[in-house]
């Protein structure tokens, strides 16, 4: 089970038992805290969210420590300017450790145990008592029906070998019958027809 919380300006997932650093609270150590802007809340199968926080959860917790963080180095330069400004910084904080995570209508869950620690099912001792009586009422059950004779197995008749399919003769493809030849231009066009030799005229004969 974890829930989503606001402080300093910031949002922290935060679970049961989980120490957690967050902007410097007052206050000394072992005193309480209380979270009430919750954001968000899972059990691991129902999920609430806020419209912008829960009104009805609340996360609780105690003060572990206040302390304050590494230092870290500030430095301002200007080139051509004759500038340069060091400064050290060592931000507050405070470590909070979670107590619980309350919210109607979800309940914490407990602890799934480790697989290597789950205690493996034992299994039921039978009775050496028991054992005895199973054996004794097996010979006391009816004797089989004596078994029949198996008729003795026909010879198969061995299927003759199925003779292969002779392979069809592709018929063999004629010759493309050849065009026709253009008929040869009939014979020279006739010659044209000389035109009649005009007989001369004869001469009327003069009368005497």
């Amino acid at each position: 089970m974890y829930a989503v919380v606001t402080s300093g300006g910031k949002q922290y997932k935060v679970e049961e038992g989980e120490t957690l650093r967050v902007e410097k609270i007052t206050g000394k150590v072992g005193s309480s805290i209380t979270f009430d802007q919750v954001l968000m809340i899972s059990d691991g199968s129902d999920v609430s969210i806020g419209q912008p926080v829960l009104s009805d959860a609340v996360v609780e917790g105690h003060i572990v420590e206040q302390g304050r963080a590494n230092k870290i180095i500030v430095f301002k330069y200007k080139r051509r300017k004759r500038y340069r400004r060091k400064q050290g910084h060592r931000q507050q904080y405070t470590a909070i450790k979670i107590d619980s995570i309350k919210a109607k209508g979800i309940k914490a869950r407990k602890k799934a145990e480790p697989d290597g620690e789950a205690k493996k099912p034992v299994a039921e001792k039978v009775k050496p008592a028991e054992k005895k009586a199973a054996a004794e009422t097996k010979p006391a059950e009816a004797p089989k029906t004596a078994a029949k004779p198996k008729e003795a197995k026909k010879p198969v008749a061995k299927a003759a070998p199925a003779k292969k399919a002779a392979p069809r003769k592709v018929a063999a493809k004629k010759p493309a019958a050849k065009k026709a030849a253009p008929k040869k231009a009939t014979a020279a066009k006739a010659a044209p027809k000389k035109a009649a030799a005009k007989k001369p005229a004869t001469k009327p004969k003069e009368k005497s």
